[in-house]
């Protein structure tokens, strides 16, 4: 990797850069479960906060960690030279000119070292946010005289204490600033506004932001400057503040109400003989209760307290990286996917929110995000109990006509209809539930829970956002009997098939509403249809419908109740109707609508399964011969696509345009993992992407062709600059989706072609510019953006395990069913680390000849525990009963799989 800006340095995730000063963009997220959220630079540049409305220090964007002179800066004087230093490189000043910066990080900590030989010291700068429950983020500096001569130094850290809401960086900046109140501690400074200031109101405020340090054993500050203006000084900046060459003591008695405040603490003036050092800390925070400010403090004093804490962050997350760990030969990569692993995690706590790319933000997480991370976490073997509950209470957030809360806040059960208020549905929201619901089954076979019960939401947005409520009065759909409409977990997944299933466009596809996976389409709400998403209602009907019968072939159940409207959309109980109709879906659909737009009746309807089970295969039979029948493009002998859209004007979107071809990828990855496509057109979808969509200097795959132009009847994506964003950009979540749906249909070396792609893409730091992880997208120059929090990394986990690795639940037992790729033998065996049934799994893999499936058999398997029988049901596949593993006494099981 001596091509790269940074390299890993172990096998724990840790990597090290030499020249920190390459990767000033990057940024490094400190959490803990607590709540404090942190992102941090290579200048020690980034923000602190809590919420929203509680910001240590200033909201940044990406736009800002490069420019901004706020940073968690840490001067230093060398009184015999006349000269001032930053321990950290952030200066305007000559002295910066010799520093050798550079970044050793991990999982989730930040160490910058600074060697300045000409000035003869060395700085050793350490970040991490504690695994305990405690809402702070340390700071720790180790100071060295790497000079021949005895060194006289005196030390000042200088963080700006923000202290108020991210709406206020320009909603009444200066007014809130009035608010604060600045309280001197023995080791620092106090921020607690009196209020919380908006439009929407005034509120006392309770909270405080403090930043509190030490020298070595808790020797406190000897001077404080609280006031920002007063540290900078008349001429002066963040950068090179007039204090630190000034000889007199701050003017504490001053008032100091009503003005931006700052953390600069000066320590005591101390002569460090040649190769000895000295350890300051500071403690920078935000607490809602004053008296626990010195009880924290006194937690985290001394060098060994923090040496302790930090020590107990690395195993906390290290943890959370080994849930599921790969053995894959190369280091470099088994190294990147600890870093994946943990994104699910981060975007539970930050969700899409409070990193410098994802300032779009007010923290909670969209409908689509949490069942997408809840892949992973399903995967990393959560806590059963929490993972029902979470499903439950989730389901709870769909509403009777289909659609449902846009946003899930921290609170269980509790959601929001959308952020900014606005009346917008999101036609593939009826998806994703059931597709991670079916995952959980898999691995619990929990099938009790597809039968409790929950309510439905119920707000102001009637009809799929086309009328209001006026009266609404309950966040829950009551029935006649004024009381909350309770139903199971399967009526809600039926339901939100079934209603999509009738409200179709002009051409019969699903309505694109305003928008569908590709946020960026939300141009079309009265003629757009997404064909592509269509193909994947199709998908999940049918694997309902197999639900459904294993429910009634296995576990002996054969009705089910339903909420008696829903009934009139099975229309093959009845009065069935001609599919090919798209104004009689419509029309059926319009009155179930109007029937349940305020209120059900109550009543239920108990349904042979076998009927339900025929209806629902039926429907997905027409979708998917719909599609193969009526979207697919033949370019040529070799070359074809599905088109996956209509604009408003309802005209088809991709294909052949003044001799130019529009392609998306999305519209190619859902029809084949539906499965109807066939080996033929797949061959042929292949050809085309890799033509018109393959970067042919990145070896990426676009998410569209250049349109050109905006597209007003589509979407505001296609006046976003082409190679970026949902314009164009490689875009890593609908890339590992494409290799997922390869990877079933048996195309698994142009799978992993793609996975690779990405990890290539990711960790060529020249280009991407990032810190470990797979970030979001990368644009044309291959510059990666929007790193951590995103959907992309469980389903890069998810497509890794359960189709590359062939680790899958099967109603509870575990499937092991790899499809490798001759070049993944580095060696000659491979392994795995995973959680199943309560047990750590270590699965080897050995393959002496090195064959790619389906080349290879399973010639023999072997196990550390007795007694244990595993079925080999097919050549290339092993099937272990849930109940052989339950009997299993210990709780670590080795498995070894010969392939020959």
């Amino acid at each position: 990797m001596t091509q790269n800006l940074w390299e890993f340095i172990d096998k724990f995730g840790t990597f090290f850069c030499k020249n920190a000063k390459d990767l000033k963009s990057a940024y490094l997220p400190l959490v803990n479960e607590a709540g404090i959220m942190s992102s941090i630079t290579p200048e020690l540049k980034g923000d602190i906060k809590l919420s929203q409305d509680k910001f240590l220090m200033a909201p940044l964007s990406s736009s800002d960690i490069k420019n901004t002179k706020v940073s968690r800066n840490f001067w230093v004087r060398l009184n015999d030279k006349n000269l001032t230093w930053s321990a950290t490189g952030v200066s305007s000043l000559s002295s910066r000119n010799q520093d050798k910066i550079s970044l050793t990080a991990g999982l989730l900590w930040h160490k910058l070292t600074n060697i300045n030989k000409s000035i003869g010291l060395k700085s050793e700068i350490t970040n991490f946010v504690p695994a305990s429950n405690n809402t702070v983020e340390i700071m720790s500096i180790k100071l060295t005289n790497i000079s021949k001569k005895a060194v006289k130094i005196t030390s000042t850290s200088a963080i700006p204490i923000y202290a108020r809401s991210a709406e206020n960086l320009r909603d009444h900046r200066h007014v809130t600033s009035l608010l604060n109140r600045i309280i001197l501690n023995k080791f620092g400074v106090i921020v607690k506004p009196t209020m919380v200031f908006n439009e929407k109101g005034h509120f006392i405020n309770n909270t405080c932001y403090f930043v509190l340090g030490a020298e070595n054993n808790s020797l406190p500050p000897v001077m404080l400057w609280p006031i920002q203006e007063e540290f900078t000084g008349a001429n002066g900046d963040l950068e090179n503040p007039d204090s630190l060459n000034s000889k007199t003591n701050s003017n504490l008695t001053r008032n100091l109400d009503g003005k931006d405040a700052i953390g600069a603490l000066r320590f005591k003036t101390k002569t460090l003989a040649p190769q000895k050092s000295v350890d300051y800390l500071l403690i920078i925070g935000i607490a809602e209760n004053y008296n626990s400010i010195n009880t924290t403090f006194k937690k985290f004093n001394t060098p060994k307290k923090i040496s302790t804490a930090l020590e107990a962050n690395k195993r906390f997350w290290l943890a959370k990286s080994q849930t599921i760990s790969f053995s894959s030969g190369n280091d470099n990569f088994d190294n990147w996917l600890r870093w994946v692993n943990i994104q699910p995690v981060l975007r539970k706590i930050f969700g899409c929110s409070f990193l410098p790319h994802f300032d779009y933000g007010k923290g909670n997480r969209g409908w689509r995000d949490i069942w997408q991370d809840y892949l992973a976490l399903i995967l990393n073997n959560n806590d059963p109990k929490e993972l029902r509950k979470f499903i439950i209470d989730s389901f709870s957030g769909i509403r009777i006509d289909g659609t449902n809360a846009t946003i899930v806040t921290k609170k269980p059960g509790e959601f929001i209809a959308d952020r900014n208020s606005l009346p917008r549905v999101w036609m593939d929201h009826g998806l994703w539930p059931y597709f991670t619901l079916e995952l959980y089954l898999n691995y619990t076979n929990d099938l009790k829970i597809l039968f409790a019960e929950t309510c439905y939401f119920k707000d102001r947005l009637l009809k799929r956002a086309k009328e209001f409520d006026k009266n609404q009065d309950s966040s829950k759909l009551l029935n006649n009997f004024r009381t909350p409409h309770r139903s199971t977990i399967l009526e809600h997944v039926i339901l939100q098939h079934l209603v999509q299933f009738f409200n179709v466009g002009k051409h019969n596809n699903i309505r694109l509403e305003n928008a569908d996976w590709n946020d960026g389409l939300d141009m079309a709400p009265e003629g757009g249809e997404s064909a592509a998403f269509s193909s994947f209602y199709g998908y999940n009907l049918e694997r309902i419908a197999s639900l459904l019968d294993h429910l009634r072939n296995k576990e002996n159940i054969y009705s089910i109740t339903l909420t008696k409207e829903l009934g009139m959309l099975l229309d093959t109980l009845k009065k069935p109707i001609n599919y090919e109709n798209a104004a009689l879906k419509r029309c059926l659909l319009e009155k179930y609508l109007e029937d349940t737009k305020t209120k059900v009746s109550g009543q239920k309807i108990r349904i042979p399964i076998e009927k339900i089970i025929f209806d629902l295969a039926k429907k997905s039979s027409w979708i998917k011969k719909h599609i193969n029948g009526k979207e697919w493009i033949n370019l040529d002998r070799n070359k074809g696509f599905f088109n996956g859209y209509y604009d408003n004007k309802s005209k088809r979107v991709e294909g052949m345009f003044n001799s130019k071809v529009r392609i998306l990828l999305e519209s190619q990855v859902f029809p084949i993992l539906a499965g109807g496509a066939g080996k033929d057109k797949i061959c042929k979808i292949l050809a085309a992407t890799r033509k018109y969509l393959l970067d042919k200097k990145l070896q990426g795959l676009r998410l569209n062709t250049d349109f050109e132009k905006p597209q007003l009847d589509l979407g505001r994506a296609f006046s976003f600059s082409y190679g970026d964003k949902e314009n164009g950009a490689i875009f890593s979540h609908m890339s590992v989706m494409f290799a997922y749906a390869l990877f079933k249909n048996g195309f698994n070396k142009d799978a992993w072609e793609v996975l690779s792609s990405l990890y290539s893409l990711s960790i060529n730091s020249k280009k991407s510019k990032i810190y470990p992880c797979l970030p979001e997208y990368f644009n044309l120059e291959g510059n990666a953006l929007y790193s951590y929090l995103t959907g992309s990394a469980s389903w890069f986990i998810f497509t890794l395990l359960t189709q590359f690795f062939g680790i899958r639940g099967e109603f509870g037992d575990l499937r092991i069913n790899p499809k490798f790729t001759k070049d993944i033998f580095k060696t000659n065996k491979i392994g795995i680390n995973f959680k199943f049934c309560g047990k750590d799994i270590r699965l080897i893999y050995k393959n002496h000849k090195k064959l790619a499936y389906p080349k290879y058999k399973i010639v023999s398997i072997k196990t550390n525990a007795q007694n244990a029988k595993f079925v080999c049901q097919e050549a290339s596949s092993i099937l272990i009963k849930r109940p052989i593993l339950e009997d299993i006494k210990s709780k670590n099981i080795l498995i070894e799989v010969k392939l020959g």
